[in-house]
């Protein structure tokens, strides 16, 4: 396992972070829970010690759920938990009505409530899951900062942020931790967000490696997704749009070859020899699956490599 000192505070965590989004039952099309919580049971065993959820993954389910299957555990796990996004459930139907919501009260309500369903009287790391443009930045931050001077949080951070955003809450209070999706498909925090980071040492945990399972190399043009998997519309699955991407995966089989990985280590290799990444997160639904995610650990590609899937 590969293990990271996050700057700017006194966290060590495993380069892989367990994504727990499926926790939450829902938008991942069948979950097998037996076979999840076998997973996370696996990933501790495997050297993973930290756990990245947030209060809206099935409105609250998944961090109740982690808490469960983590035990005590929990207490020397580094629990990383997200609030930002509201709900409300309208009577009558399924799903519930979410908006954006980082009012100091929310941050004192969202935070109190996470405590609760984690069964934790601090959580080590809490970020702002989206911006919320009728909130003001610098609001949240000190409703944060109140609530880490009380004990609650260890360290909070900003997540989904755009570069200006980042810049204007940074120059007001120190943010030690940026969450944002990067992977081979979506290289986007590149064009600013990643050189702006490493030169303040703000430390870059990574979502979405695999690309919502896409660099697996298990999908083709043919894949088609149920309704209760949100695969079925997320842009980078329209088949319009996915043959392009399924290039990127015949790289990934190539280099693979080579070391004896799978496409999906390779991927996951690639995000964690960027030395602006310090970990990356990537969930998984089985223990067979994590299993494979941990064997993109200690080894590198070469610089040619590297080259290659640029």
């Amino acid at each position: 396992m590969e293990y990271v000192k996050l700057h700017n505070t006194d966290l060590k965590i495993s380069r892989l972070i367990f994504g727990c989004e499926p926790l939450g039952g829902t938008d991942w099309g069948k979950i097998d829970e037996n076979l999840l919580e076998k997973a996370i049971n696996q990933a501790i065993n495997l050297g993973i010690n930290c756990f990245d959820v947030a209060d809206v993954y099935g409105l609250g389910r998944a961090e109740e759920r982690l808490s469960q299957i983590l035990g005590p555990k929990r207490h020397d796990s580094v629990i990383i938990s997200k609030f930002g996004v509201n709900w409300e459930k309208p009577i009558g139907k399924a799903r519930a009505k979410t908006f954006l919501d980082c009012s100091p009260k929310r941050v004192v309500n969202a935070l109190e409530n996470s405590l609760k369903r984690l069964k934790l009287d601090c959580i080590s790391v809490y970020l702002i899951h989206w911006p919320d443009p009728k909130t003001p930045i610098q609001e949240t931050l000190e409703a944060l900062l109140q609530c880490q001077t009380e004990g609650k949080i260890r360290y909070f951070g900003v997540s989904n942020f755009p570069l200006t955003l980042l810049q204007e809450a940074h120059q007001n209070i120190s943010i030690p931790i940026v969450e944002l999706q990067y992977n081979l498909i979506d290289r986007s925090p590149e064009q600013h967000l990643l050189n702006y980071s490493q030169q303040e040492k703000i430390n870059v945990l990574g979502y979405g490696a695999l690309a919502q399972g896409l660099l697996t190399g298990k999908f083709n043009s043919d894949t088609r997704f149920e309704k209760d998997d949100r695969r079925h519309r997320l842009p980078n699955f329209r088949p319009d749009v996915l043959g392009k991407n399924l290039q990127i995966i015949d790289k990934l089989k190539i280099l693979g070859q080579r070391h004896g990985k799978t496409p999906s280590q390779v991927a996951i290799r690639w995000i964690l020899d960027n030395p602006s990444i310090s970990a990356t997160i990537v969930g998984a639904k089985n223990p067979q699956q994590i299993t494979n995610n941990v064997g993109a650990l200690d080894w590198q590609l070469t610089d040619e490599e590297l080259m290659e899937l640029n």
